[in-house]
């Protein structure tokens, strides 16, 4: 099963788990303030497959991410379909400024289905 790891920097990411599982894959939302400076940490714990990350910049828990554990990353996106474009392009860790919402979790997670079989 598709593990995605969602980290929101005000401790929310509740819809956009909702999404991910309605697309059939395991939702881990980090819990708490600051939860997306956690993102490559839990991923590596849980042995994810994908990490969302969500802060007003979009960049924060991305960029950790990849510098802490190397994972393919993009930041700084606004919509769904730049983090589509991101799945298609083989990056693992997502980062987005504030959108907790289901779609978003449902179309990355088809995103990366598609992809990777």
């Amino acid at each position: 099963m598709i593990t995605v790891v969602i980290a929101d920097r005000l401790g929310k990411g509740q819809n956009v788990a909702k999404g991910v599982e309605a697309a059939g894959a395991k939702a881990v939302v980090v819990p708490g303030m600051g939860a997306d400076m956690r993102l490559g940490d839990v991923m590596q714990q849980e042995n994810a497959d994908l990490g969302i990350s969500f802060c007003g910049s979009g960049g924060a828990g991305a960029l950790t991410a990849a510098t802490k554990y190397g994972y393919l990353e993009r930041h700084g996106m606004r919509s769904i379909d730049e983090g589509v474009t991101a799945i298609n392009d083989g990056k693992t860790v997502l980062g987005f400024g504030f959108m907790d919402q289901e779609e978003l979790g449902k179309r990355i997670v088809e995103a990366y289905m598609k992809k990777n079989g």
